[in-house]
């Protein structure tokens, strides 16, 4: 079904989407979307997709191939899909989304869709790591800036954003996404074998190690001056009534040895 595929891209409508408005998986949506007609989807989703692209329930085939997108389709698509969206708010069952936009709030429900399908209809060995990676590096990216920046880049290669589009800072942005489209050119292209990367590579380990070893040493300086501040100020340990002591104390310890 080419032209309702079509139609649904072009009104930016995506699987997750659309398999969150129909309550199915993506797989599902895809399914559907490879039928001949509407009239072969279950009734109950085909009522859910003439009702999403404003046709004829009894004739969906021929409504479909008269409708052509338009701003007032799509405005009429996204207000369908947000009271959709109201009506099964995942999020809301673990924080409160009081404070958040309207944009904001479907983001953090089509994220939870998505990963929530990930570990059930399509769960495999990758699953896990897929999504712990992702965390190890989503802790990180108020202190990175490259990360923003390839996330960006990644968007853009699959075609969801402009690639003339910066939302960041836009030299930086530019230059890494030269740097990694020359870089990706070379991976896809066979211009990097691993026999020339090895020594490369190396380095990459190496660099890795050393910021551990310092952090690590950095940790035990900590640990050291935690405990020497503990001791001049007569404590065997630190609880919330010394906290703020202590921390003053470690502070004038770090500032006399700098001295």
């Amino acid at each position: 079904m080419r032209k309702l595929s079509d139609l649904l891209q072009e009104a930016g409508v995506s699987k997750v989407k659309l398999a969150k408005y129909l309550g199915v998986s993506r797989q599902m949506v895809y399914n559907y979307l490879e039928l001949n007609s509407i009239e072969n989807w279950p009734s109950e989703k085909r009522i859910l997709i003439c009702k999403l692209l404003g046709i004829s329930e009894e004739k969906p085939d021929e409504g479909l191939e008269k409708l052509k997108v338009t701003a007032e389709l799509m405005e009429d698509i996204e207000t369908r899909l947000d009271a959709a969206n109201r009506n099964s708010n995942n999020a809301d069952i673990y924080f409160n989304m009081n404070n958040l936009s309207k944009d904001e709030h479907t983001l953090i429900n089509d994220l939870i869709f998505l990963i929530k399908e990930k570990f059930s209809d399509e769960k495999n060995k990758d699953t896990y790591y897929e999504f712990l990676y992702l965390y190890h590096v989503l802790q990180s990216i108020d202190n990175i800036p490259e990360i923003k920046y390839i996330f960006a880049y990644l968007s853009k290669t699959l075609g969801l954003t402009d690639p003339n589009e910066y939302k960041f800072d836009e030299n930086s942005q530019f230059i890494l996404e030269s740097i990694v489209f020359t870089a990706m050119n070379l991976y896809n292209n066979g211009g990097a074998t691993k026999s020339k990367l090895i020594a490369s590579h190396d380095r990459f380990v190496q660099e890795i190690e050393s910021k551990k070893e310092e952090a690590l040493s950095r940790t035990q300086q900590i640990n050291t001056i935690k405990l020497q501040a503990l001791r001049e100020l007569g404590y065997t340990s630190l609880t919330s009534e010394n906290a703020q002591e202590v921390l003053n104390k470690i502070a004038e310890i770090e500032t006399r040895k700098v001295g």
